[in-house]
């Protein structure tokens, strides 16, 4: 039986998707795109390398406001 990750199904498809020229795409096209990636958030985010990327995002956040101050 063959079994499918659908977080690995969705970066695959932001990966086609975002390799096409922007030109060519639609509001639609945009607007799906969107939801695609905010879906993968999703459920990339309860994960362990979802929790270590927003750690690593929060600590450049963080290094950034400390810098401009």
């Amino acid at each position: 039986m063959l079994t499918i990750n659908v977080g690995v199904l969705l970066v695959v498809i932001v990966l086609f998707r975002l390799r096409r020229r922007t030109e060519s795409r639609s509001r639609l096209d945009e607007k799906f795109t969107v939801a695609i990636v905010l879906a993968l958030g999703v459920l990339i985010a309860p994960t362990p390398v979802g929790q270590g990327i927003l750690n690593f995002l929060g600590q450049l956040a963080s290094g950034v406001t400390q810098s401009v101050h």
